[in-house]
């Protein structure tokens, strides 16, 4: 069983951490459209948002892309690692949720030399999923862990919108950290569990939320 050591576990902490320099705090991932239209008013209701996203969506693209990374990483294997990148940015469902994913990519993969880490080995645009297990493995961060800090990252940055727009008090948004983190390993065990033919997913309102967002009058996040 992989242990994760304190220079890992710092690591990883840098590489979740909102001070990362990726631009993940600019995008709502539809949130803000959800929020404008009434779909997601209070706590209670981001809350849901946020877990149905956790176990239908991430559980099933980005947490579950990380066990297949991991080895490909390890076997130098560019064409698997390739395929699987692609697959992911295939998986958003709008033009916005594509761009956000790339941008966020593209802009840790600029990062990673500065910090003495080589970006993955990929033609084009790189999610940021797959950059940022790229980071974790030359780091020697164990895949569960990887997940995990990938995890609380997307969490973080949904929270801290959700924190703005809905609006939350500071309580409220360490409450919804607090209920919403809880199920963050159940998902990661279900990812690492799945087989090739039970990923992907489509959540219809999300990508609605995403794509008339772009049309929103007005905006607080990127569209």
């Amino acid at each position: 069983m992989s242990t994760l050591t304190d220079p890992a576990l710092l690591r990883l902490l840098q590489l979740s951490s909102v001070s990362l320099p990726v631009g993940g705090f600019a995008y709502s991932l539809g949130l803000e459209y959800a929020i404008e239209s009434g779909w997601v008013s209070d706590r209670d209701a981001v809350a849901d948002w946020l877990l149905l996203q956790l176990d239908h969506s991430l559980a099933r693209s980005e947490l579950a892309l990380i066990p297949r990374l991991y080895p490909a990483f390890d076997a130098g294997d560019v064409a698997v690692i390739e395929e699987w990148n692609a697959w992911l940015l295939a998986c958003r469902e709008t033009r916005e949720l594509h761009l956000t994913d790339a941008a966020m990519g593209d802009a840790l993969c600029r990062l990673l030399p500065s910090v003495g880490l080589l970006a993955p080995a990929t033609k084009g645009t790189t999610a940021f999923a797959t950059a940022f297990a790229s980071a974790a493995w030359q780091w020697r961060v164990p895949a569960t862990s990887c997940a995990l800090g990938l995890a609380w990252s997307w969490l973080e940055n949904q929270v801290a919108a959700a924190t703005k727009l809905v609006p939350l008090g500071q309580t409220q948004a360490q409450q919804l950290l607090g209920e919403v983190q809880q199920h963050i390993p159940a998902a990661i065990s279900a990812a690492f569990g799945y087989d090739d033919t039970e990923l992907g997913g489509s959540l219809p309102g999300l990508a609605m939320a995403s794509a008339l967002h772009e049309s929103q009058y007005s905006r607080l996040f990127r569209s």
